[in-house]
């Protein structure tokens, strides 16, 4: 019998306390790049793979997937009915994105090839960090292929919730959550960060060197001169105008006319490698007048912020409504409060919590003057959704002071350039309309970057639109208070800043932050003091633990009763340490409820005076509804200080009766008429 060897090669190293391993070997194999990535118990999977034929797409056509496996923490997640992953989890959209912000920018843009990147959790641990191991195994994987690429790239997190990743010297993504951190520390965790990210190179280069395959070389067709000529005519002549007009589609149009007329049309790598040409021409134009003349494409100074809108309260019937433009860009946020019992529970390898604060953000194709088709959330609307939640969630107040459940809506009516920070104003000002206390507002804004790669020349670019971010070099988001940054994200088109064009960039979105807060606060500059009338009431009451069960009642009897009772869509949730959250759109039913929750939980104590109604009449005393599902009884001789023989003589069932309490036994309450004044 013939066997195989997998003919593995391994490679350690350190990072931050722990071995990080990296195996090569003849899993995958028919990949063209595989590495089996662990980190302390953590394992992950990565393979690249590249078609050998190009496809016919116009763009380069990279994928990018995050595969979780409910085996990698032993559990059997799903619902009842589904016990198979589905759809990837939002912190596993996340990731893909993150890797693929993170080697994108190191391919050459005119492969046509298509490649895809899969990375598969195979093990979790809970304590080391999968994006972070991801990116590594994928940058090794694509690093010993054959697969032409630019890499390896190194990734670090200077803080728990930051990676920080690039090439040699430089930082070619960020991903960053902070609350109100300096620029001066931010720019600290960048120099840091290179440090260690030169040293994950080395390593990887290394293992490369030893065990990576040749790469291939991809020939791109060149177009003849007439087609230069023709492109050459296309931007000299037209292109000041076709920005002014924002119709640069229209160079693309003509320049597909022409390829038809002369019968290349339908020749897709002539019209691809032409179009090629034509946006290295408009990308030059716009460098040119940035760096050369100090001018942007739409009139601007280098560091203006496109003019400023802000209104709240746009809508009475729902909760806290804000509307942000700036420039052409808007966004409509609402915000709902809700009862505690409308979090969201997330289970996933990764997490299991309940989610308080939810930030979905949609963007329909109008807001691009487009018309198509509606569709389920896409990447790109996970990723803005969750940028802009990590601004704004360190400003939420705690569940102690507010009670509420909140989900904010981001609609945007009309997109020209970083729509995720028009967001966070939008989100920020619909929170305060609905009176939720955060702590100031936050504001967002994005920095581009032209950059010559020849002279080294550069020029950073505050409120990117439309244009510079598909042309630029860099889209830097900043988030933060007149206090300080509270999210960062940054992805390139060029190998990656230095720490020097970092700070500046920084500097200058501190500048455009103030005008932004300033119009923002102008227009709302403190939270509402109450909430929507159309907002549930919630009230707060604390029991001690070991009567939850006394409160929820055999198979929920007691709770059900309250809610059936008082009715009006009221809600009673529980915590495990005693915490109960009563709540209703109408707040007297809410006061009501509560009342009855005091009821069920009380405690009784000798000597105290209660009232209540006689339910039964006994041959040896009565009974007493004290309330809450609980009763006492009035022995016969506790009825008057006089003899009584018979109890009818002097109560009977209906009767309102003031009564003391004597004794409290075993959950039995003794009650006597003697010496209390009747109603």
């Amino acid at each position: 019998m013939k066997t195989q060897n997998l003919d593995r090669k391994t490679f350690e190293i350190e990072v931050n306390g722990d071995k990080l391993t990296l195996e090569i070997s003849n899993i995958a194999k028919q990949a063209n790049g595989a590495v089996l990535a662990t980190y302390g118990e953590t394992v992950v999977l990565a393979t690249a793979t590249m078609n050998d034929k190009a496809g016919n797409q116009s763009f380069f056509p990279l994928t990018v997937d995050y595969e979780e496996r409910f085996y990698a923490i032993g559990k059997i997640l799903g619902s009842r009915f589904v016990r198979r992953e589905g759809r990837p989890s939002t912190e596993a959209t996340l990731s893909a994105r993150l890797i693929d912000r993170t080697i994108r920018p190191l391919f050459d843009e005119r492969i046509r090839n298509p490649i895809q990147v899969v990375i598969t959790v195979l093990a979790y641990d809970k304590e080391h960090n999968l994006d972070l191991l991801g990116l590594l195994a994928v940058s090794t994987a694509l690093g010993i292929s054959d697969i032409p690429w630019s890499g390896p790239v190194g990734a670090v997190m200077p803080t728990p919730n930051a990676i920080f990743a690039g090439i040699k010297d430089k930082v070619n993504m960020i991903e960053y959550e902070g609350e109100e951190v300096s620029e001066k520390q931010v720019r600290e965790y960048f120099e840091d960060s290179l440090k260690e990210i030169n040293r994950l190179v080395v390593f990887q280069e290394k293992i490369i060197k030893e065990v990576g395959k040749e790469k291939q070389k991809i020939e791109f067709l060149e177009p003849d001169q007439e087609i230069k000529k023709v492109i050459n005519q296309l931007v000299s002549e037209k292109i000041k105008d076709a920005f002014v007009n924002r119709e640069t589609d229209k160079l693309y149009n003509e320049l597909e006319k022409y390829l038809g007329e002369k019968g290349l049309g339908e020749e897709n790598e002539i019209k691809n490698a032409a179009n090629h040409l034509l946006e290295n021409e408009i990308k030059n134009y716009v460098l040119r007048k940035t760096i050369d003349e100090k001018s942007r494409v739409d009139g601007r100074a280098i560091n203006e912020v496109r003019p400023l809108y802000a209104e709240v309260g746009l809508f009475k019937r729902v909760h806290g409504s804000g509307f942000f433009a700036r420039g052409d860009t808007q966004i409509l946020a609402v915000t709902t409060t809700a009862p505690p019992g409308s979090e969201q529970l997330v289970d996933t390898i990764r997490t299991s919590e309940n989610k308080r604060f939810l930030l979905h953000y949609n963007f329909p194709a109008f807001s691009t003057g487009e018309a198509g088709r509606a569709k389920s959330t896409g990447r790109r609307e996970i990723g803005h959704g969750a940028l802009a939640r990590k601004a704004i969630r360190s400003g939420i107040p705690s569940k102690e002071k507010f009670p509420y459940a909140i989900r904010v809506v981001a609609e945007a009516l009309s997109s020209n350039g970083s729509t995720s920070m028009a967001t966070i104003c939008a989100t920020s000002l619909s929170l305060m309309d609905a009176g939720v206390p955060i702590k100031s507002h936050v504001a967002g804004i994005a920095m581009g970057l032209m950059y010559d790669e020849k002279t080294g020349d550069y020029e950073i670019l505050t409120d990117i639109q439309g244009p510079e971010d598909h042309y630029g070099g860099m889209d830097l988001k900043v988030a933060g208070t007149r206090n300080g940054i509270n999210a960062i994200q940054m992805d390139v088109k060029i190998t990656g800043l230095t720490p020097k064009m970092f700070e500046e960039a920084l500097l200058q979105a501190k500048k455009a932050l103030m005008e932004i807060l300033e119009v923002m606060e102008k227009t709302l500059p403190e939270p509402r003091s109450e909430l929507s009338p159309y907002a549930p009431s919630i009230f707060i009451y604390d029991i001690q633990p070991e009567k939850i069960g006394m409160l929820i009642g055999p198979g929920g009897k007691t709770i059900n009763n309250i809610t059936d009772t008082v009715g009006n869509d009221t809600a009673i949730d529980i915590e495990e340490n005693g915490t109960v959250y009563i709540s209703s759109p109408d707040k007297a039913s809410a006061e009501k409820a509560l009342e009855m929750v005091k009821e069920v939980v009380k405690e009784y104590k000798p000597g105290e005076i209660i009232e209540g109604e006689v339910i039964k009449v006994l041959e040896f005393g009565a009974i007493v509804n004290l309330g809450g599902g609980k009763d006492g009884m009035i022995h016969v001789s506790e009825l008057s200080d006089k003899y009584v023989e018979k109890v009818a003589d002097v109560i009977n069932v209906g009767n309102r009766v003031r009564a003391k309490v004597i004794k409290v036994e075993n959950g039995k309450i003794g009650l006597s008429l003697k010496g209390v004044e009747q109603p």
